[in-house]
């Protein structure tokens, strides 16, 4: 079966590769900043459909379309990607000696049949406290200017998450054991993307 990624994250591609299967990736174009929801939770659900529809809309044939969105939210706010390392390292001294949630909304789409499936998982984090030249190092690699909430717990940014509660691999940006399930909502498993297609040396 064709597999679908409707994402531009590299950390999503990595953690679905690391899983043991390689999906093909094609970027949804989604103007994320024109959509609107009632909460972070509602928000990155309904960005996660319109990414998988958008690529099932180009594609010809069955295929299997994953698409996701995340959204920490902290405080009362929704935070995504800063885009710039002053803004990553407000949010930072915002973040720290903190907790909040990570939400990743999941929407698979069987082309075939124009079945979905969605789900959207909530992960706690709880951050560390780390010194204002520590934030400053931080955040002049560049790495948290790209990712939901300006960190990371699988790079640079895992020195300062102190621990987390839920699925750590949503926290990265698409949950495994939640993909799992939705699979199997529309009669498929691991096998139908590839998975352990090949022995580990």
């Amino acid at each position: 079966m064709r597999f679908v990624l409707a994402s531009a994250s590299p950390a999503r591609l990595a953690t679905l590769r690391r899983a043991g299967v390689e999906p093909e990736v094609i970027v949804s174009g989604v103007d994320e900043s024109a959509i609107i929801a009632d909460s972070p939770a509602e928000l990155v659900g309904r960005l996660a459909d319109l990414k998988a529809q958008a690529v099932a809309d180009l594609i010809d044939g069955p295929a299997l379309v994953l698409g996701c969105d995340s959204l920490l939210e902290f405080d009362g706010l929704t935070v995504g990607k800063p885009g710039s390392a002053e803004a990553a390292a407000a949010r930072w001294r915002q973040l720290r000696g903190g907790t909040g949630r990570l939400h990743t909304g999941h929407c698979l789409i069987e082309t075939a049949a124009g079945a979905t499936v969605r789900r959207t998982v909530s992960t706690l984090v709880r951050f560390a406290d780390p010194t204002d030249a520590e934030i400053e190092r931080y955040c002049n690699t560049g790495e948290p200017e790209t990712v939901a909430g300006a960190f990371t717990i699988d790079g640079l940014g895992g020195w300062f998450v102190e621990g987390i509660e839920g699925d750590p691999h949503n926290v990265v940006g698409v949950s495994l054991p939640a993909l799992r399930h939705m699979l199997h909502e529309l009669a498929y498993d691991l096998t139908d993307l590839g998975y352990a297609a090949a022995p580990i040396r």
